[in-house]
């Protein structure tokens, strides 16, 4: 508390201001909390759902399965491979001889549960929370993965979106003239090109991973921050602390990222937040479609696209909705309270 207490002090006034303008939106404070809660939940997910213990006491051994892999013939198996705890064999060799600290989820986002009393999908149980999707794998499992690599998937993308874009949105803003006059074509062309159509066209001649899909998206995702950024630059290029600036000699690099950047970037991190509700989704349109992550892959999308095709099993869907309407709603939310904390007009 008392570091806390000491780095709230040295904040400026404007500082102050803005953190107090955003804990006065307490649906934005809260959803924030929530969010990074969920969140970090999320990253430790295989310790939350796996088909692996946490840990395994065997003969007076300790064995940590979660982070390494143990072959079977240490249970008391036959197999070099690494053991499958679910076996019963296995499983009733170490209960035997020691015993077993299960996650809360006896499943991960690809383990196919054979014991199931229905056939799949098989509606939700004290087993499977969630019920199973139709390949028989654990739905609370794959919402989790897939929650995951949704979130991470959005950051990375908003991140690198908003480093490129910044950068040439300070070029065309700063320079003006003709860097500005073809920057501008140059975006307008860009802009029109299908990103869906492209991104069908090359699914087809390669197969789609996490850093191919995040790799195109970027190629179109940074020009939403070019026109803030490029007003902002157009706008402050002209003022006296940019000339006193010049006139004291530093170059043209040190006046745009150390003194207009940070002015111009009060618009941007407004902005971040929808960015970043805008690359989750697209995520989930192209799995929903086929287009996305590798088949197998925990997504939210590939669970709707199941909803859709198994509507007698109503729990994918609303799994499927539920964990994008939560995600979202809180990232709106957290968007409109950076909105308010930059917003000159409230004191």
């Amino acid at each position: 508390m008392a570091t806390l207490t000491a780095s709230f002090s040295k904040l400026t006034p404007i500082q102050k201001r803005r953190l107090a303008n955003f804990r006065a939106n307490r649906r934005g404070f809260w959803s924030l909390w929530v969010f990074l809660l969920l969140f970090g939940l999320a990253l430790i997910a295989e310790v939350i759902a796996n088909d692996s213990p946490l840990l395994v006491s065997y003969q007076g051994q300790l064995y940590a399965p979660v982070v390494q892999d143990v072959p079977e013939e240490t249970f008391g198996g036959f197999l070099p491979t690494t053991a499958d705890y679910r076996d019963p064999f296995i499983a009733d060799e170490i209960n035997a001889h020691g015993w077993m600290l299960w996650p809360p989820i006896r499943f991960s986002y690809n383990t196919i549960n054979y014991n199931l009393d229905v056939p799949s999908p098989a509606p939700p149980s004290a087993e499977n929370w969630l019920g199973t999707d139709d390949q028989g794998r654990d739905v609370a499992a794959r919402v989790i993965y897939g929650f995951r690599i949704s979130v991470l998937f959005g950051l990375i993308l908003t991140l690198a979106s908003c480093v490129v874009g910044v950068t040439v949105g300070a070029l065309q803003g700063f320079y003006g003239g003709k860097v500005d006059l073809f920057g501008q074509r140059f975006i307008e062309i860009w802009s029109g090109l299908p990103v869906l159509y492209l991104l069908i066209i090359l699914s087809g001649i390669v197969q789609p991973n996490f850093w191919w899909l995040l790799g195109i998206m970027l190629l179109f995702s940074w020009m939403g921050l070019v026109d803030v950024v490029r007003a902002e630059f157009l706008r402050a290029r002209n003022f006296e602390y940019v000339k006193a600036a010049r006139a004291l000699g530093l170059d043209n690099r040190k006046i745009m990222f150390r003194h207009i950047l940070p002015n111009a970037m009060v618009a941007t991190l407004t902005f971040l937040p929808f960015i970043l509700t805008g690359a989750i989704t697209g995520l989930t349109s192209l799995d929903f479609l086929g287009f996305g992550l590798p088949s197998g892959s925990p997504s939210l999308g590939e669970l709707i696209a199941q909803g859709k095709a198994n509507l007698h099993a109503p729990w994918l869907g609303i799994s499927a909705f539920v964990s994008l309407s939560v995600m979202l709603t809180l990232l709106v939310f957290v968007g409109e309270a950076v909105r308010d904390a930059f917003d000159p007009r409230k004191n």
